[in-house]
């Protein structure tokens, strides 16, 4: 099927009645008045399945992902079915590059890639344009996610390097769709979903995608009873054989009390219980999150080579954070403040509420593709412009400097809360413009070259609540790409590929800076990518050798012999010091031959820290919580001798990793194996499939990760044995 790039924005004002009823108003009236039949779009047509075209947001229309020079991943929605997945961690088992990075039960997802963290404010898009992920993103609406692998500054105005996540929302059907999933597992939760979609009018000039859902929450963590709920409805109206209007809308709400990390027993790991949770204090109370998002999107054919599009979306969060949490622990016996719990157990409990925080990104896009030649080269071009405006709001939050009592991680003893709501929130508001062009340029039928520029203008501003901090700064910054392939045969291809990423940072508004509130120089990361696939339809492999560099800055200390004090006004400065170098090889593989399909990707990665002044002890130190390398494997075998019947399995393995900057202790690696049996049949003559699978099928218990954070390491076990029974049937 011929595809549309479809890039979606957030919306400036609440759209839900004005945009429902344009899409169904308008369709009848406008199908009449085609004028250019020769410039026709595609037929709004969406199965579920894997993408055969280069993700969205990758900017690069109609190009086959098996050609493109990118290192990809897309997960349709049928692997987010069948993977049980409720949340985009929960999918990260799918791709070796990717593994944790701060996911506490209960709360919002983080994410590694390539070793390093991207940003929950600018690594993450929907429909293709930005949205924060500093909240509970549902999956079950979407059509499949893009994580698109290394630099992203062809994509994004700033963005942290390691790769960008793209949730592409389900579109409506052109048969009558009516599925329903039931699902419950052995800690308590129970889902019923509903999918509902199809065409409406003689001409079937409108159509519409309805997901409906709710589910009760429980995990294997006490006190984390909550429930979630989503509402997600997607529309489209062909107005005219060479005109499309398209409008996707969702609220969600998830409430569930959060489950912090634990952390050292003085230098020792702890127990890896995932059923301890430290915030099962009286007065815990759930964090809740509610989304709204919206958008609009308009494509025009100019003829059969040239199209524009026009979008407009906003998303709206509300969230109340609260968490009682542990943070350090004075330990009488080595006279000394440990940022870790003391060897016996002993931490300092803290209370934490913020309430009504309020984050809305907005954003508007115009942008031109086609294709054009000169001579014997073809090109096939898009340019555009795109604006957004990002705010973060609150109150004054309860995050006191006295902890409510010194608690045990055996004992968990309860204690009073405190009631003192003054601690300040920051008040951000952010502005960018930015102008990018890309040109794809066929020499022959082997090379191609990609060439990219994006430049972006970006105004963005802090201040609390109690009018201290302020800062206020502009920026200006250009990222390039560039890329060649060369297509040894219909299957076979190679890429080089090198860009920019960059990132922008101010000193903080804090007293102990001299350089308080100003803009560091910007913080450009560069990597260069080589790589190999192949994909013939039933087999495919990759290979990518990448290199990222990333400036690291760091607290310089006027003073060597004194620490850096809000109580000693200038005593340091915020600069770049040194950067970061992460290099590694990706491998991955498929193959579907007869009854058997498997899937498997593993990735090195060599990761250290280089050229610190600073601090020249770090030097040559693999960064904190990045695994030395990944392998995740899927394989699936339907039995000839049960017709329906399908075995499934899946491992994954990560290797040791840094707890302490200094690497003198270290995670061990660990393995998990979940197993699957999926019984494909018929209900009621409808298309029906039971699945019955068990996660961490051995029940071993280990850590899963160890975020190193404000001097302090977080350790996340993983879950327990757990087992979920799923139905999924049409009706």
């Amino acid at each position: 099927m011929a595809k549309t790039t479809r890039l979606s924005q957030p919306f400036p004002f609440k759209p839900r009645s004005a945009a429902l009823a344009c899409l169904i108003a308008c369709a009848p009236v406008a199908q009449a008045q085609s004028t250019a039949p020769a410039a026709s779009l595609p037929e709004v047509v969406i199965q579920s399945g894997a993408a055969t075209v280069a993700p969205d947001v990758g900017g690069f229309a109609d190009q086959p992902l098996s050609s493109t020079p990118l290192s990809a991943t897309v997960i349709p929605s049928d692997d987010i079915v069948q993977t049980g997945a409720r949340r985009l961690s929960d999918l990260y088992r799918l791709d070796a590059s990717v593994s944790d990075a701060y996911n506490a039960g209960g709360y919002y997802d983080y994410a590694s890639v390539r070793g390093f963290v991207i940003d929950n404010t600018y690594n993450y898009r929907r429909e293709g344009l930005p949205i924060s992920a500093e909240t509970a993103l549902p999956l079950d609406h979407l059509e499949r996610v893009e994580l698109l692998k290394g630099t992203s500054g062809i994509q994004a105005g700033t963005s942290a390097p390691g790769g960008l996540f793209n949730l592409v929302v389900k579109r409506p059907t052109q048969n009558t769709l009516r599925n329903l999933r039931l699902e419950a597992t052995s800690t308590g939760n129970a889902l019923v979903h509903a999918d509902l979609g199809g065409r409406l009018g003689d001409d079937k000039a409108v159509g519409y995608r309805l997901n409906l859902l709710g589910e009760r929450l429980n995990s294997h963590a006490r006190g984390t009873e909550g429930q979630r709920a989503l509402m997600a409805l997607a529309l489209d109206a062909r107005l005219s054989t060479d005109s499309l209007l398209e409008g996707e809308f969702e609220i969600s709400r998830r409430s569930q009390a959060s489950v912090p990390g634990l952390s050292l027993l003085g230098s020792a790991l702890p127990p890896a219980d995932a059923r301890i949770n430290i915030n099962t204090q009286p007065w815990t109370q759930p964090v809740v999150f509610q989304n709204f998002s919206g958008s609009l999107r308009y494509t025009q054919a100019v003829n059969s080579d040239w199209s524009w599009q026009a979008q407009l979306g906003t998303q709206r969060l509300k969230t109340n954070d609260r968490l009682a949490y542990p943070y350090g622990c004075f330990d009488p016996v080595a006279n000394e403040y440990l940022y870790s719990y003391c060897p016996n157990g002993d931490f300092d409990l803290y209370d934490y509420r913020s309430d009504n925080e309020r984050r809305q990104t907005t954003a508007a896009q115009w942008r031109i593709n086609g294709k054009l030649s000169t001579g014997a080269v073809q090109h096939q071009v898009s340019a555009g412009v795109v604006t957004s405006r990002f705010t973060d709001r609150g109150q004054p939050q309860a995050d006191n400097n006295a902890p409510v009592g010194t608690g045990n991680l055996f004992t968990l003893p309860p204690f009073a809360p405190l009631t003192d709501t003054t601690d300040p929130y920051t008040l951000r508001t952010e502005r960018s413009t930015e102008f990018f062009a890309t040109d794809v340029i066929r020499w022959n039928k082997q090379l191609q070259t990609w060439l990219g520029l994006r430049h972006t203008r970006l105004n963005r501003a802090s201040v609390r609540t109690d009018a201290t901090r302020a800062t206020d700064y502009a920026q200006n910054v250009t990222t390039p790409w560039l890329a060649a392939t060369w297509q040894f045969n219909p299957t076979h291809m190679a890429y080089a590929s090198w860009g920019q990423g960059v990132e922008s940072e101010v000193a903080p508004g804090r007293a102990r800076y001299t350089n308080q509130g100003q803009a560091l120089p910007a913080l450009k990361s560069s990597q260069w990518e080589l790589g190999l696939k192949s994909d013939n339809g039933a087999q495919r492999w990759n290979a990518t050798v990448f290199n990222i560099t990333r400036p690291v800055s760091a607290d310089l200390r006027l003073d060597p012999t004194l620490s850096c004090s809000d109580s000693r006004p200038g005593s340091c400065t915020r600069v770049i010091d040194g950067h970061a170098r992460h290099q590694g090889l990706e491998l991955g593989g498929g193959r579907t031959s007869g009854a058997w399909t498997y899937h498997a990707s593993a990735t090195w990665i060599h990761a250290e820290r280089q050229h610190s002044a600073i601090d020249p002890t770090l030097n040559g130190q693999r960064p904190t919580n990045v695994p030395n390398w990944v392998l995740r494997a899927n394989l699936n075998h339907a039995l000839a001798t049960v017709p329906g019947l399908h075995l499934g399995a899946h491992l994954s393995h990560e290797g040791r990793r840094a707890v302490v900057p200094d690497g003198s202790l270290q995670l061990p690696a660990w393995t998990r194996v979940d197993a699957s049996l999926r019984y494909v049949t018929r209900l009621n003559g409808h298309p029906a499939s039971w699945t019955l699978s068990v996660d961490n099928l051995l029940d071993r218990p280990y850590f899963k990760e160890s975020p190193y954070q404000y001097g302090h390491v977080y350790l996340f076990p993983g879950a327990p044995r757990t087992v979920r029974l799923a139905l999924q049937t049409n009706f």
